[in-house]
């Protein structure tokens, strides 16, 4: 088993990272958050261009096939910056359809989700879909059964702004059956790798703009950085980041090899990458003397990020349910 990433892949991480970061995330998704779309949109269409999307897109629909390795590091960067929108949605989306085997009701959908032109959400037997009013469909789970709508109720206040929360409408159902159970399961596991990813990025950037700070708030006339307990927290995220890296590369490969234990692999690296994250927002916090919830200070938007993520596509004790099961 091969734990480090090849040039090709530590090359596509560093594009993205690149590019990101010249494309002004914080306004972006403090526009998103607004209902604004505009630049959400046009930086999605960046992404797909860089093959972001066609990571979880078959081949034959314009896709690169499931590369889950490669969707990890896609997703930590995306999380590094805190880019708004469904992400993870949309690739757990193009999971299920391509799992689904249902060429009629894939085929357009899929080419579309790889080339940037749709924006989807999925929701998948809970209550709120993540950014309805962005997406141009919602894929809606409800056990055995899916249905697709374009529909949905009032945009619900959530923790972090820019993830706009809204009650799916009825919509037309596409199918029904074991296949449904199955693909929905499968694109879970997609979803958890993703937001695993998603969310060591968020505690990286948490963590580098933590050490960068503490090394130019002075107190006693010395960086407080300086200080022996400054340093131990800073040292305990950099080691729960640490050990959730190799948790989340593991189920990236079990993924990929479409092992037996991709699910309990996949919901030990979401509670272990979202736990840290989580840990290192509230280390950033303190250590930023509680300016972190400030609106003014970019900072909160990945603060927000970390909490959210957190407990998306199943909480700590859910993914930890999950490993015990096995």
């Amino acid at each position: 088993m091969r734990f480090l990433l090849t040039d090709e892949q530590r090359e596509f991480g560093r594009t993205l990272d690149g590019m990101l970061g010249a494309s002004g995330t914080p306004d972006v998704i403090r526009a998103w958050a607004a209902g604004d779309h505009k630049p959400g949109r046009a930086l999605w269409a960046r992404l797909a261009e860089a093959g972001v999307f066609g990571l979880a897109v078959p081949e034959k629909y314009d896709g690169m096939g499931l590369l889950p390795v490669e969707l990890t590091v896609a997703f930590t960067e995306l999380g590094r910056h805190a880019v708004p929108g469904p992400l993870v949605e949309t690739v757990a989306a193009a999971a299920f359809l391509d799992r689904l085997g249902d060429a009629a009701v894939a085929g357009d959908r899929l080419a579309g989700i790889a080339s940037g032109e749709a924006v989807v959400s999925l929701c998948a037997n809970a209550p709120y879909a993540l950014d309805a009013d962005a997406a141009d469909a919602v894929f809606v789970i409800e056990d055995d059964t899916v249905r697709l709508t374009e529909r949905h109720g009032p945009v619900q206040a959530s923790l972090d702004p820019a993830r706009r929360l809204s009650r799916p409408l009825e919509g037309t159902v596409l199918a029904r059956g074991p296949a449904v159970t199955a693909a929905a399961a499968h694109a879970l596991v997609v979803a958890r790798l993703a937001t695993a990813a998603q969310s060591l990025g968020v505690g990286r950037a948490l963590l580098a703009e933590t050490v960068s700070y503490v090394g130019q708030r002075t107190q006693f006339k010395v960086p407080i950085g300086s200080f022996q307990a400054v340093k131990h927290r800073l040292a305990d995220a950099l080691i729960a980041l640490e050990f959730a890296q190799p948790l989340v590369h593991a189920a990236a490969l079990a993924v990929a090899a479409n092992a037996p234990s991709a699910g309990r692999e996949t919901a030990a690296a979401k509670v272990a990458a979202g736990e840290a994250a989580y840990a290192t927002a509230r280390t950033a916090l303190q250590l930023h003397g509680a300016l972190g919830y400030t609106d003014e200070l970019d900072l909160s938007l990945w603060i927000r990020k970390a909490r959210a993520l957190r407990d998306a596509w199943g909480t700590p004790s859910e993914c930890r349910a999950r490993v015990l099961g096995d």
